[in-house]
């Protein structure tokens, strides 16, 4: 049975591509679940910043985990690079390789260790399995390893070249020992990389189980569909773009060092059967630790074509076959060594609000989505554990996503690139001696709009000892989110030490080693997302419901949506919660 998609693509096999397409989700799926559940590090096994990829012997991403999109690059950039290292003769069974470094090992910052094994099949190498996993800390000038403010590579950590972390099924210990000892909590750098290891191991077992069941040459066929298939899907998508051509900028406040703002800028077209994108006029190589790798800038770029244009596409190689991205030498998005890059994850989220911003003019209107809190703010503490052991807890926290063509924005979320989970109050606390004052979503922090923006997030944490060292990268505290079609824009994000008292103080938002004694706070607040649509058009109903449980206050809503409008609406309503509201006032 031969099929065609959308009269494009030969599928040899529509069944079995679908099929065995989710067999192999089903694998990086179970390793995934197996390294959060193993892990002992806070950021894996309570925040899953983690992800897993399965590849093709010659490279090819086949299949991935979607949560975290931004690990997408460092995956794929780890694999490519080995077999630029290691030729398929050199690579045996029982081995694994480990690597983080942007710029010779196709990582995108230093923190995100990645760990690649073969996969052999009656002697041949078939597969790749790549799992990746955020550490709290590789060393470097602060704790956490990452500084906007840091100014070369040299300073962000440890860097790991494509290096064999076991030969032939046995453990290089040295390379272990060399990589833990430059980090601050080496016990437990050790021990995830363990689970690391683990978790591959088991993929290899559930990868030749798939390779028993159906033969090496059933599944390459079905394997070849797959790639195909998600080729042409995407290029038949493509073919309403041909006459169209779209650019956006998005604005960082700063390079990390200097207070000028930084602008990405963004032109899209369709050229030769392929999505151009092309970052001419983006700004040039940021002083601090604000430069995007390549690979961290074509997982942004894939994760906002999946996600704009076809959220159906298997997230395999055929993606990357129909896109072409072009940039500046010694850009932001394009940095040299040995340029900084421990903070791309915000520059990348802006990526993506330019990218889906330009996106959005040649799509249909629905489907179009304003900004949301797209600046990844991370914070980090580091102190003493009760038993004097040193600690690292870092976190990046949510906010609100944009306001779309049918809904509202979604309250305290991880947004594009980066989609890892919050660490429950309980946990920190029982790991780490802090303690948090308040978590909550921030009232009158969304953009307000036909459908308004998601809200932010507060986070306040307090030192229960002396000497614990708080660092901060963020974003969004100059350009908020801004609105679509007549939405409002979000409201900024901050960062406050000892809030509400006689202390309270904003700090920068890029802080490195701020020194808390017991009993001082940190608290943060993110941004909401942009409101979609004109203002005037929200419904009566629902800006009574934001009023009523606190999304907005009666004030905000007497800004956004007019005094008199509102105090109409209030005098229609209940008189219950009419007297609740003004009370509130």
């Amino acid at each position: 049975m031969t099929k065609k998609d959308s009269g494009s693509a030969p599928v040899s096999d529509p069944i079995a591509m679908e099929v065995y397409n989710n067999r192999l989700m089903t694998i990086v799926e179970g390793m995934l679940h197996i390294l959060v559940r193993s892990s002992f590090s806070t950021n894996v096994k309570e925040r899953r910043d983690c992800s897993v990829g399965l590849f093709d012997a010659t490279g090819r991403v086949l299949a991935q985990t979607v949560h975290t999109p931004l690990h997408l690059g460092s995956t794929v950039g780890a694999v490519s690079h080995l077999l630029k290292e290691f030729s398929p003769e050199q690579i045996s069974e029982g081995d694994a390789f480990i690597c983080n470094d942007p710029y010779v090992a196709g990582g995108t910052h230093l923190p995100d260790i990645t760990v690649v094994s073969p996969v052999f099949y009656n002697g041949k190498l078939s597969f790749f399995l790549a799992n990746i996993a955020h550490h709290s800390d590789v060393g470097g000038v602060v704790p956490g390893s990452i500084s906007g403010a840091a100014e070369t590579i040299f300073a962000e950590g440890i860097r790991i070249p494509i290096v064999r972390l076991r030969h032939k099924g046995k453990v290089q210990n040295d390379i272990v020992r060399l990589v833990t000892l430059n980090t601050r909590d080496p016990k437990e750098r050790e021990l995830d990389l363990g689970v690391q290891l683990a978790t591959n191991d088991r993929g290899i077992v559930m990868a030749q189980e798939l390779l028993d069941q159906i033969g090496d040459d059933r599944l390459t066929a079905a394997i070849a569909d797959m790639i195909a298939y998600t080729r042409h899907r995407l290029l038949n998508q493509l073919a309403a773009f041909t006459s169209k051509e779209a650019s956006y900028e998005a604005f960082l406040d700063d390079d990390g060092i200097g207070d000028e703002p930084i602008r990405i800028a963004v032109r899209i077209s369709v050229s030769g059967g392929k999505l151009l994108f092309d970052f001419s006029g983006t700004g040039p190589q940021a002083a601090g630790a604000m430069n995007v790798p390549f690979n961290a800038l074509q997982a942004t770029v894939v994760y906002c074509v999946k996600m704009m244009i076809d959220p159906g596409l298997m997230p395999n190689h055929g993606i990357f076959d129909c896109i072409e991205i072009q940039t500046p030498g010694r850009s932001i998005v394009s940095p040299a060594h040995p340029a900084a890059v421990g903070a791309r994850s915000i520059t990348a989220n802006k990526v993506a609000r330019a990218v889906i911003g330009a996106l959005a003019q040649m799509l249909p209107q629905e489907r179009g989505i304003a900004s949301g809190q797209d600046i990844v703010p991370g914070i980090c503490f580091a102190g003493k554990r009760s038993n004097g052991d040193d600690y690292v807890y870092m976190e990046t926290i949510g906010g609100g996503s944009g306001g779309t063509a049918e809904v509202d924005g979604m309250d305290g979320v991880q947004v594009h690139v980066t989609n890892t989970s919050n660490l429950p109050v309980e946990a920190l606390e029982h790991e780490y001696n802090l303690l948090v004052d308040e978590y909550a979503l921030v009232e009158d922090s969304c953009g307000a709009g036909r459908y308004r923006g998601g809200l932010g997030i507060a986070r306040q944490i307090a030192a229960t000892e002396d000497d614990v060292i708080f660092s901060v990268r963020s974003d969004g505290h100059i350009y908020p989110p801004p609105g679509l079609r007549g939405g409002q824009d979000a409201r900024c994000a901050k960062i406050l030490f000892n809030s509400g008292s006689a202390e309270e103080r904003e700090l920068d938002s890029k802080t490195t080693n701020f020194v808390l004694n017991s009993g001082d706070s940190i608290r943060i607040e993110t941004p909401g997302g942009g409101g979609y649509g004109p203002v005037g058009e929200r419904s009566d109903k629902q800006v009574i419901d934001d009023i009523e449980n606190r999304k907005t206050s009666l004030a905000f809503a007497k800004k956004a949506y007019g005094t008199s409008r509102v105090e109409q609406i209030l005098e229609k309503s209940e008189q219950s919660a009419f007297d609740a509201i003004k009370a509130a006032e």
